[in-house]
């Protein structure tokens, strides 16, 4: 008689993948009609815009949206790639963790080889009807034409039927097409929000939408500049795991722990093996597959105790200062911000031997609402991340900041603060650690959490000094307006009163304003920027400073000039000279900038040094960290240091109450 043991052990069977992920689809972010025509289309778009990078093409677009019944919709995405060849087709569209970026240590956007081919598998769950995929690559004269289902029981592709033709006017490309159950809606979590964030983060994009209505809305690209193109590397040894260890060490093909150490893990030079060995107490030539365990726990303590370089920035590939601002203004023109506080870029950390960087942009007011919680754009390897914001390390280190110390208000002390402002956050990674297959939250690393929030500390920081100088120079001019009108009113009175002539009010004026006000503005005519910089003298005592201005490496116009900067660097720094300017006196610095678009260039960024930059409105005391070369700067007069990026020290809110004193 069969035991139970027996009985049970008959019923055991194998599961494809495929089967697993059918019966549980909401692992893969199909959980709802409305998220699941999203992650479709989040799925194809990923794929086509990877494509085109690999391939170095300026990636073009086309996402339509089609009502086939009132909960059935036809997708078609299409996109101008190099292609997939004709045996690859079926494997790519229709088999699970099937791709070609699993094992590779750069960032991509697709790594997990699951994405379209779910898409195509949830979409003939939902309809019963298979994808079509149309493909060409620039070597074949004609296109391939695929119908395609997904065997969920074999985890492999069927094509239905395939046939060749000519695709006009097409040199390369392909175009997915498939029918999925699904629920078209707008707002934040909408299609129409993952095509507008994905045109902030990958600027080089023109994406096409056509909506249910045939409506159709362009975002055209921002730079004709592709990003880097990344490098696959090495796993980098800091983080490095025991088990991920012991099954490098067994996979190796290097006979020499030494040569392993080298040229399996990426910044170990010879030099820095031999100090591991010697740590660990191992022989450089010992066979690393024959290491115990033991032995391995060793080698792993020793890697940790020895500096290593931070890892290759080459296999990642930030958005850039200069391109996030693009992107954001490109698509955010309609609320037109009046502030967008300069990005940062941090330099690569590591998390579990991944290399990884954060980047952050703040905008701040212009048509944002200003009573609502700030809106939050999350992305992780240039992906918007639409869902589970709440369970994403990003929104926990936005929480975790003190954004009242920044102008934002902030109820509590704690939480998501409140305000006109949008706040970006990209995390790249050769290895996000997302929360789950439907790749919607960052895991909450302690490593990436505080890169974010020096990030959001330093942008902070520029947003809170550009409230402070709008809030002083606002209550300044209001002053300096009062002081204009009642003054000479006071004294025609006064005079008519004594009968004696009206006095000069310049020194009164002076004392009570006793301020240096610094005016500028920029405008744009006739492909210039126009830059004017006009220096009031409002202290009773004649003034000699330096003024700074940061621009656009190469675009300063010596044409024209009549002031003179002192230097002009290839770094876009430029610097003056000043002469001595009398009490109630005026300079007046105008110059062109040439080669840059509108939008370019809209604010000044104005420092000042060698005079008491208490005594300065409209200008910034100069950072410690520039170096002014041919110009003299007493002890006392000189800027102080710029604090460091992972203290709370304010230099801002120092100035304020300076000036409140």
């Amino acid at each position: 008689m069969a035991s139970i043991a027996d009985e049970l052990a008959k019923k055991q069977k194998e599961i494809s993948v495929s089967e697993f992920f059918e019966r549980n689809r909401h692992i893969l972010g199909f959980d709802s009609q409305v998220k699941s025509l999203i992650m479709g289309i989040k799925e194809a778009v990923d794929n086509s815009i990877d494509a085109c990078e690999e391939a170095d093409i300026l990636p073009e677009i086309t996402v339509m949206i089609e009502r086939i019944e009132k909960d059935e919709f036809r997708v078609t995405v299409e996109d101008n790639g190099p292609g997939i060849v004709k045996k690859a087709i079926p494997n790519v569209f229709g088999r699970l963790l099937y791709g070609s970026r699993f094992h590779a240590v750069r960032q991509s956007r697709g790594q997990q080889g699951i994405g379209i081919s779910a898409t195509v598998m949830y979409g003939q769950i939902t309809t019963g009807k298979p994808a079509t995929v149309i493909s060409k690559t620039g070597k074949e004269d004609v296109a391939w034409r695929m119908d395609i289902m997904v065997n969920t029981k074999k985890n492999l592709p069927d094509v239905l039927k395939e046939d060749p033709f000519i695709w006009d006017g097409k040199e390369h490309g392909t175009k997915i097409t498939y029918h999925m159950n699904g629920r078209y809606v707008g707002g934040k979590q909408s299609v129409m929000e993952y095509l507008k964030q994905t045109a902030i983060v990958n600027p080089h994009s023109r994406i096409a939408f056509v909506d249910p209505d045939g409506k159709r809305t362009t975002f055209e690209r921002a730079t004709e500049k592709m990003p880097p193109a990344t490098k696959e590397i090495k796993p980098h040894p800091s983080g490095l795991e025991l088990g991920t260890l012991m099954n490098m060490s067994k996979e190796t093909r290097n006979k020499t722990l030494g040569k392993f150490l080298q040229l399996d893990f990426s910044r170990i030079s010879d030099r820095l093996a031999k100090e591991i060995c010697e740590k660990a107490d191992l022989s450089m030539n010992a066979n690393p597959a024959k290491l115990n365990l033991e032995e391995l726990k060793r080698l792993l303590a020793a890697i940790g105790a020895v500096k290593i370089m931070a890892p290759p920035t080459d296999c990642l590939s930030p958005i850039g200062v200069n391109l996030i601002k693009k992107g954001l203004r490109n698509v955010l023109d309609e609320v037109r911000p009046e502030f967008y506080a300069p990005p940062v870029t941090r330099d690569p950390k590591v998390h579990s031997g991944n290399p990884f960087l954060v980047e952050v942009g703040i905008v701040y007011g212009g048509g944002l609402p200003k009573d609502s919680p700030v809106q939050i754009l999350r992305f992780a390897n240039r992906v918007p991340l639409l869902y589970q914001q709440g369970a994403c390390v990003v929104t926990k280190a936005i929480e975790s900041t003190d954004w009242r110390r920044y102008g934002l208000e902030q109820r509590g002390g704690s939480g998501i603060p409140f305000g006109p402002a949008i706040i970006l956050v990209h995390v790249a990674s050769t290895k996000v650690p997302f929360t789950s297959e439907a790749k919607e939250a960052i895991a909450n690393l302690p490593e990436i959490q505080s890169e974010i929030e020096l990030a959001l500390r330093i942008c902070g920081r520029s947003l809170k000094t550009h409230l402070n100088k709008k809030e002083t120079k606002s209550k300044t001019r209001v002053k300096f307006e009062i002081v204009q009108e009642i003054l000479p009113l006071i004294a025609l009175k006064s005079a008519k009163i004594v009968g004696k002539p009206v006095p000069k009010l310049s020194g009164s004026i002076t004392k009570i304003m006793n301020v240096v006000w610094i005016d500028d503005s920029v405008s744009y005519e006739k492909k210039h920027h126009r830059v004017r910089v006009s220096i009031y003298n409002y202290t009773p005592q004649s003034q000699k400073f330096n003024l700074h201005m940061v621009i656009p490496p190469g675009s300063f116009d010596y044409k024209g000039l009549q002031f003179f900067p002192s230097e002009v660097r290839d770094d876009g720094k430029v610097s003056w000279e000043l002469p001595k300017i009398a009490s109630t006196e005026r300079l007046d610095i105008n110059f062109s900038l040439n080669g840059l678009n509108k939008e370019d260039y809209d604010e000044n960024e104005i420092y000042a040094s060698g005079i008491n930059p208490v005594l300065i409105i409209g200008a910034e005391p100069l950072p410690g960290d520039w170096d002014v070369k041919g110009m003299q700067i007493t002890e006392s007069e000189e800027a102080p240091v710029q604090e460091e990026e992972d203290e709370e020290v304010d230099y801002d809110e120092s100035k304020e109450a300076l000036n409140d004193d």
